[in-house]
């Protein structure tokens, strides 16, 4: 099977946003807390968190269009300058799906959806407590995508929560002991799988394959 630009274009507009969102690969799947001045808590589903430094440590996730629809995190985060990126757990992936739905803003995701508010003394955002890895972000950058219409959100973390025996000495996180759950698309949802992990590349390391 083989297409080109114009073959995609001309697909129907369920079929290409199947096919452009699926071709990616599986991503991390992730829910972005927020709370608004009034105190309403929002809740979204994201797939789109990238690392972007480990010093300092920045994390971005792409916002979508907001002139298309209300965009209540995008809004929060503006008041409020913080948020939170919470692991999908294997166990909640229908409720974490359920949050991309068009809720009214004055409903909270959380209370809709059936997940937990957390919060950590000092940081307004709320965490999601179902979630079993979690970060607490600053906003410090908003980088517009004239291309899509989409703006990257960078944010630093500020509180970083995980269970004791995912991380091992070294700081690597075993996101399948985790349950951290994967997105393919825009609903189909992937447990993790550790298949095996090698040492840092060197051109003189490197294996005759």
């Amino acid at each position: 099977m083989n297409f080109t630009k114009q073959d995609i274009l001309d697909c129907d507009r369920i079929k290409r946003l199947n096919i452009i969102n699926s071709i990616s690969g599986i991503k991390p799947g992730n829910l972005i807390g927020s709370i608004s001045d009034k105190g309403t808590t929002n809740l979204a589903i994201i797939s789109s968190v990238v690392h972007l430094s480990s010093n300092p440590p920045l994390i971005g996730f792409i916002m979508r269009p907001r002139g298309e629809v209300k965009r209540d995190t995008y809004n929060n985060i503006r008041e409020n300058h913080l948020f939170t990126i919470n692991h999908i757990p294997t166990s909640h992936i229908e409720q974490a799906h359920y949050t991309s739905a068009k809720f009214d803003t004055e409903i909270s995701e959380f209370d809709r959806c059936g997940f937990t508010p957390e919060y950590i003394e000092g940081f307004k955002a709320p965490f999601v407590k179902e979630s079993k890895i979690k970060m607490g972000l600053k906003l410090v950058e908003e980088i517009p995508i004239p291309s899509s219409k989409t703006t990257m959100i960078i944010g630093e973390i500020q509180q970083l929560v995980l269970p004791d025996n995912a991380m091992n000495e070294t700081g690597y996180i075993n996101l399948e002991q985790a349950g951290t759950a994967g997105i393919a698309g825009l609903n189909s949802y992937y447990k993790l799988q550790f298949l095996d992990s090698f040492p840092y590349a060197r051109v003189e390391d490197v294996p005759t394959f």
